[in-house]
């Protein structure tokens, strides 16, 4: 007869706990190691466009007078940091069309998701007011800020006009369709348990479409710099829209990209904090499958 007393439980239970931090540590290095290769990629692909733009404005196979060349453009933007502009200090000129983006792309967002979601739930004024902003929305912009100059001047109200403008049909569009897939099984139960219109809005309508609301900010910010920079462009005391025409006046391509590379960073770094505000408020949603394997 064998001696040999059975395993006790403790003994034969598998050790998971090391197997469970080996595999967060390996999750977390192959992450930083994708991440190293998202910005070596980007940096080369950077260095290969300006190093190629530098070599052939050097060598002379691209005119430097008509397309500048990034010595010129650093140099360029360090002067207009430094001497400012003959409209002011360059910093100034930056918070005018900041505060011109910022202010049309607030009252745009907020008129698009208040006629979005009225709109997406009523058939009715639907069917009144569609023609009408589909009129408004096929009027070329250019010409809305040439009125918007004609009636209100060449401040601050007209660029704040047309960058709400640009915004509101990116947001509009986008918070009625997000109205229109909200599940109607979801609506008929909220009824039913005695929710009243406002609270149906509050805690279902608007929490489902806010996917496409958000979705919609992210290239609604660069559309109220464009509305902002072409007004200024149109008629202008100051603004980075000012600094560019100046500049192409001017034949100063260097001027004009410099003035470019600001209002580049200025909407990367608006992006950066839509997505800040997109995962707050979603963050009761679960990931899909492109946001998990997003930076």
């Amino acid at each position: 007869m064998s001696t040999a007393s059975p395993a006790s439980p403790a003994s034969t239970a598998p050790v998971t706990g090391g197997g469970q931090t080996s595999a967060a540590a390996a999750a977390k290095r192959a992450a930083r190691r994708r991440v190293a290769r998202v910005w070596a990629g980007r940096i080369g692909i950077a260095a290969f466009v300006l190093g190629g733009w530098q070599a052939f404005t050097s060598w002379g196979i691209v005119d430097p007078f008509f397309f500048g060349q990034p010595s010129g453009i650093f140099k360029r933007l360090i002067d207009l940091f430094q001497n400012g502009t003959e409209f002011g200090s360059f910093y100034a000129n930056i918070w005018t069309t900041i505060q011109e983006a910022l202010i049309g792309f607030a009252a745009g967002s907020v008129a698009g998701v208040v006629f979005g979601v009225a709109l997406g739930q009523s058939r009715y004024l639907s069917d009144v007011l569609g023609p009408y902003i589909k009129m408004v929305n096929a009027i070329p912009r250019i010409v809305l800020g040439s009125i918007f100059i004609v009636a209100f001047g060449i401040g601050v109200t007209p660029k704040i006009l047309l960058a709400a403008v640009l915004v509101f049909f990116i947001v509009f569009f986008n918070a009625f369709q997000g109205v229109r897939e909200v599940d109607r099984n979801i609506l008929a139960n909220a009824r039913v348990l005695g929710a009243s219109q406002l609270q149906i809005i509050r805690h279902v309508i608007v929490p489902s479409a806010l996917t496409w609301i958000i979705a919609s900010l992210h290239s609604a910010f660069g559309f109220a710099i464009v509305g902002a920079l072409v007004g200024e462009v149109l008629g202008a005391q100051s603004g980075l829209g000012l600094v560019i025409k100046t500049a192409q006046n001017n034949f100063d391509p260097n001027g004009v990209f410099a003035t470019m590379l600001v209002i580049a960073v200025i909407v990367l770094g608006a992006e950066w904090l839509i997505g800040k505000l997109e995962h707050r408020l979603l963050a009761w949603r679960p990931p899909a499958p492109s946001e998990a394997n997003s930076l």
